[in-house]
């Protein structure tokens, strides 16, 4: 039985979670509102103060689907709560990254400034020149933006230069060594 799938989801005070058809879920929160249609063979309750959510039968596909609906749903609940936020450094010199309204400039070593717009529903602070932190309530959106954002120069395992997650740990190399 799946460990995941098989625990209720507890609903905080101050968030809503309605079920229509085709297992349509909406979560409102005091952060927002996020919605999601999950896959209709799964069987998603409400029980009081709790989310259920059970599969129909013990098919691979089922038992995949199963923890993967209820950790969705987990994750729609704790984003209108208290929302997801992702931390990237710009390590190198003279990288730096820059904000002017809701586009975000970076200076990467290229030729060209890289302009990025935020996406609708996520915000990028910046905490001094070199620290992005990506905020929203919907996690997958906060992760992917991220990564878009890291793959603009990823970081390199020679000096370290480049976009990094803050809790990424590069693997170093060592340079070339000279002829003697």
């Amino acid at each position: 039985m799946s460990r995941i799938g098989r625990m209720p989801i507890a609903i905080p005070a101050g968030v809503t979670v309605e079920i229509a058809e085709n297992n349509k879920v909406t979560v409102k929160g005091p952060k927002g509102t996020l919605e999601r249609v999950l896959p209709a063979e799964m069987e998603i309750k409400l029980e009081g103060e709790t989310v259920v959510v059970s599969r129909p039968n013990d098919l691979k596909k089922m038992k995949s689907l199963h923890g993967l609906t209820r950790t969705l749903i987990h994750n729609m609940v704790v984003g209108v709560t208290q929302g997801y936020e992702k931390k990237l450094e710009v390590n190198g010199v003279g990288y730096r990254a820059a904000k002017a309204g809701k586009k975000l400039t970076l200076s990467l070593g290229y030729s060209h400034p890289v302009e990025m717009e935020d996406p609708e529903g996520i915000e990028t602070v910046l905490d001094g020149q070199n620290v992005i932190i990506v905020k929203g309530i919907d996690k997958e959106k906060v992760g992917q933006f991220a990564a878009e954002i890291r793959d603009k120069r990823r970081p390199e395992p020679y000096k370290g230069k480049g976009i990094k997650y803050a809790d990424e740990v590069i693997r170093r190399k060592v340079g070339k060594t000279g002829k003697k």
